[in-house]
Order: structure tokens, then sequence, then C-alpha cells
């Protein structure tokens, strides 16, 4: 089958034939029809997780995935031939992943059935963006009323993040460039602020005088944090996705900070599938690209400024 791969941690990623992967005992075979695209799909294939996972090369990229049901290992009961899901394939001690035709998954891992209403590419789209997104509103424990700035809002995870925030009641305030402002707003947000136009604490102190209760940053270095936290209450809360933080230093300044580990299950996975079905989470694909073109996109998608989901069709 054709893969998106890399033959060593730093290697550029091309499309080759590697076999395709049949399932084990447990395990689910997938024809996938569209993969998502991740930041962390760049950072595995620069050597990310070299020190805690080792890897099997050539390793396939890509983590998020939706498909079909093509095989079953002996033992699975939990989903059958034929049936439509989505999830996060995480299989780098193996070499698999989801830029590919096909990829292979534990049947009792975060996979869950497709939701109903939406095609394969934005089943692809949700998995990593929404359950991160999802914690990052948990951990932040916001309250009804409550003010959240979104630092990165545009892109996949960021979108997700303004409509759980909303969901919870909370004033959300969005970095986004003057284009995006209204597609921030009808995801959820009160209020804009655009990075590009001028000091942001400023902006934010502008829009909510007082300060704000919680920072979810998606992509600033520790620099660019230690600048943006003077826009929080004493006591308020700081989240890093790309772990920029010294939760000691935040400790000192009054303010809890945490470097955010995500963590995805099949549960989490079925109850956004409710909330799309239900209407109550839209879910945006911005571009689609062939297996051929996956590679530039990756490498644009480095490059920051994110905006909306880039899925891959296999």
């Amino acid at each position: 089958m054709r893969a998106v791969t890399v033959s060593e941690y730093g290697a550029t990623p091309l499309v080759s034939e590697v076999p395709v992967p049949e399932p084990g005992p447990g395990e689910i075979q997938v024809r996938l029809i569209a993969a998502g695209m991740n930041p962390l799909d760049a950072l595995i294939a620069d050597g990310f997780l070299k020190d805690g996972v080792e890897a099997r090369f050539p390793l396939v990229l890509g983590v998020d995935g939706a498909g079909v049901v093509t095989g079953a290992g002996e033992g699975v009961t939990r989903f059958g031939v034929g049936e439509q899901v989505y999830g996060v394939f995480f299989g780098v001690p193996r070499g698999l992943g989801t830029y590919a035709e096909y990829t292979v998954a534990e049947a009792d891992g975060p996979v869950a059935l497709m939701p109903r209403g939406i095609v394969y590419s934005q089943a692809a789209a949700l998995p990593t963006a929404a359950t991160a997104a999802h914690g990052l509103v948990e951990e932040a424990r916001l309250g009804i009323g409550g003010a959240v700035l979104v630092v990165g809002a545009t892109g996949g995870v960021g979108q997700m993040a303004v409509q759980f925030a909303r969901d919870r009641g909370a004033k959300v305030i969005a970095t986004a460039r003057s284009d995006m402002a209204d597609e921030m707003r009808y995801l959820g947000a009160d209020a804009t602020v655009d990075h590009s136009a001028g000091d942001l604490n400023r902006q934010v102190l502008a829009v909510h005088p007082g300060g704000v209760d919680a920072v979810l940053d998606l992509v600033s270095d520790r620099t660019a944090a230690e600048e943006i936290a003077q826009a929080l209450k004493p006591g308020g809360v700081y989240l890093s996705t790309v772990h920029s933080l010294s939760p000691d230093a935040m400790e000192a300044r009054g303010l809890r900070g945490v470097n955010f580990e995500y963590r995805p299950s099949a549960a989490l996975l079925e109850r956004i599938a409710e909330l799309v079905d239900d209407g109550k989470l839209v879910v945006r694909v911005t571009d689609q690209v062939s297996l051929e073109d996956a590679p530039e996109a990756l490498a644009r998608l480095t490059h920051g400024g994110a905006r909306g989901k880039t899925v891959v069709r296999p």
C-alpha cells in the first residue's frame, strides 16, 4: 500500500510502498478514507517521542483517521466488518500511522463509530483536536461567567476549545486575525484579539479589564507565555499544549501552570460523536490533500498560523 513515511527520525517524509498491516488478536484493520493532520505528526517525524517510545522504521506518519473496518482479529466483538469508525490510531511502536491506505488499531483503544451526520474528512479532523480541547477546558475548571483566552484559536484544537468553553458558560476571547474574527464569533467567541495588531495583553484587558481566569495556549513558546500570563487574574490557570511553561515560575506568580497531556479514549470519542450528531459541535475542514501532497502540507503546518484542519485523502 501507499503511505507517507520517514526512514528515520529527522528524515524528509516521502510517499512509499509498505505492506498492508494485518490485524492481530484484539485488533481491527481499517481502510482509511481520510486522515487528520496535526502538528504532533511533524513532531513525531522529528523525534519528539524518541526518548520515551521505541519506533519501527519506515514509520508511517499520522495518528488521526476515519474509515471502514475491513478485518478483525481474534476476540474482537466491539466492531464488525463494514462499520465506519474514527479515532486516534497511535501505531508508532509498530511503524504504523494514518497517512496510508490501511492501518490497524486495538479494538478497545481510542476508536469509536463515526458520527452519523458528517463525512469521513470531517470525522478524521476530530479525534485529537476534540479530545485535546475537551481535556483543556476540563482542566481549566471554567465556571459560568468565567473568562478564558484561547491562544491559537483558529487551528483545529483552538476551534474546538472555543466551542467547549462556550458550552461551559465562559466568556471566550480568541486570538485571530481580523479576517477570521467572524468565524470565531460564529463558533462562540465573545471577542477576538489580534496578536499582529500590537500588545496582546493590552487588547485582552481592553475587552475584559479584570483579566481572565484561564489561558488555553496552543502555540506560544516560554517567552511569549510569560508575557501573556500577565493577562491572568491572581489564582488563574495557564495551560500549554506545547509544554512551554515552568509550573514553578507560574506558581511564584500566584498562578497555576500546566503543561497539558491529552488522553484520548473510546468513551470520550463516543461522547464527541453524540455532540456532533446533536449539532452542538462544529468541525471545519479547510483543506484536503492527497498522499503525494501530504509532506508539503505537513511542512506548511509547522510554520504556524493554522486555520481549521487539513485532511489527507489516501
